[in-house]
């Protein structure tokens, strides 16, 4: 049983797409994801700057549209409903939902550039910021954060959990980290996954009321709770709700051992949830895909834990 994931925000880095558009079937999808988002991705994914990248209403949309674009390289919608799973992480989750049929991409592009539009905004209303406490006992981490006014906004598995909120709590945070761990300040905008993304909750809300999701394909799990969910209308409901709700990558870890998963593969811009993988899912291989030399490997990799062959940008 093979995972497939999306990263979520922080992921990008500059010029991560450049190789990449050396391939004409991908130059020619990122430009249908350009029209279909409103936002520049040649330009973002091949010479915009980190700050440029880092930027909310550009990050989304690029990490969605690289997710889709390798997933198309690899072939992956041609694999056995019972021999894959997905899930992705925060943002990840919006392309993975398109992945397991509940979406299309078009509609997964325009859904990400309202999102994104929305949490940038809501963003820059208050200073506020995340930071991933790395150590310490979850308990006692979780009473920190709450102590110091902060969400624990994603738990990403043993030993990390991320607190946001106000950027001055966040950074008493820093100074006053709980015992045996660190506080590691994030490269985001914003305080996602809280009350302060309520406005870009609202917003999503009503530009996705008319659209009418197909119910899942393939096993898809939930940010919310690691469950799996097939109604499509549901996974929608979800992904709106995710917006202010803390991401539970803990649980669809363990959801991923309940499936029996053998193979973690991470698409583009991979390298994040694999590293949370040979942490938390100890004993599970694990490939991120992160340029288009890794495709042969990546293909490898998905046939040995589908026992399927895969073809070229399908």
């Amino acid at each position: 049983m093979l995972a497939i994931v999306c990263p979520g925000q922080g992921s990008q880095t500059p010029g991560f797409l450049s190789t990449w558009l050396e391939q004409e079937a991908s130059a020619e999808r990122l430009n249908s994801y350009a029209e279909a988002s409103g936002i520049d991705l040649k330009t973002h994914g091949t010479v915009s700057d980190e700050d440029t990248i880092r930027d909310t209403a550009v990050a989304q949309p690029l990490i969605v549209a690289a997710s889709l674009l390798s997933a198309h390289a690899l072939g992956v919608s041609e694999l056995p409903a019972d021999k894959v799973l997905f899930a992705g992480h925060s943002v990840g989750e919006v392309p993975a939902s398109a992945l397991a049929g509940v979406l299309s991409d078009e509609q997964a592009l325009q859904m990400i550039a309202v999102r994104a539009a929305g949490m940038a905004e809501a963003s820059a209303a208050a200073p506020t910021a995340m930071a991933a406490v790395v150590g310490g006992v979850e308990d006692e981490v979780r009473q920190a954060i709450a102590d110091a006014g902060l969400t624990a906004a994603n738990a990403n598995g043993p030993g990390q959990i991320v607190a946001a909120g106000s950027a001055e709590r966040i950074k008493s945070l820093e100074e006053n980290a709980p015992a045996r761990s660190r506080v590691i300040p994030l490269s985001v905008a914003g305080a996602f996954h809280t009350e302060y993304m309520a406005g870009a909750q609202e917003k999503l809300a009503a530009a996705v009321g008319d659209l009418q999701p197909a119910d899942a394909a393939h096993t898809l799990l939930s940010n919310r709770d690691g469950e799996i969910v097939s109604s499509g209308q549901e996974v929608l409901d979800r992904l709106v709700d995710q917006v202010t709700r803390p991401v539970r990558w803990d649980l669809c870890m363990e959801a991923m051992k309940a499936q029996g998963v053998t193979g973690i593969l991470e698409l583009l811009p991979g390298g994040t949830l694999t590293g949370l993988a040979k942490r938390g899912f100890k004993g599970v291989k694990s490939f991120a895909v992160k340029a288009p030399e890794d495709l042969d490997a990546a293909r490898e990799f998905i046939a040995e834990h589908t026992h399927a062959a895969v073809s070229e940008d399908s």
